[in-house]
């Protein structure tokens, strides 16, 4: 039995119940209603945080941007894993390329996005 200092040893302490089922103490009251009172605010904030639904789509966000990105860094690690050297080489030549002069591709990509769109169309009229 841990028993602290400052509580009274025996029948008399206001945490335990008294062994002859008489009246309670002032003290076991006052332990009573605060124990009672802890349980209470552990239960308004286990209902508050299952009531929040702005903070469990936060979390469950979170939780599936999480697997989304270790998904992704798992894929990348397969593609690298699997592409051979000197092609990645070239990648990493063009992309160090690309940065050092953005131009040539924005106009490729535009370029590629035109006839892209003007290919959709022609379909459209068919």
């Amino acid at each position: 039995m841990n028993r602290q200092p400052d509580q009274p040893d025996g029948p008399d302490r206001p945490d335990e119940p008294r062994p002859e089922g008489g009246t309670p103490t002032p003290d076991e009251l006052r332990a009573q209603v605060e124990r009672t009172r802890d349980e209470l605010g552990q239960t308004i904030e286990a209902l508050a945080d299952k009531a929040d639904v702005t903070a469990q789509a936060k979390e469950k966000a979170a939780h599936v941007a999480d697997r989304i990105h270790e998904t992704a860094a798992h894929a990348a690690q397969r593609v690298k894993d699997a592409t051979p050297d000197p092609v990645l080489d070239r990648a990493g030549q063009a992309a160090t390329a690309a940065r050092a002069n953005p131009k040539p591709l924005l106009i490729a990509c535009c370029a590629a996005l035109v006839v892209f769109l003007l290919a959709r169309r022609g379909c459209r009229y068919r």
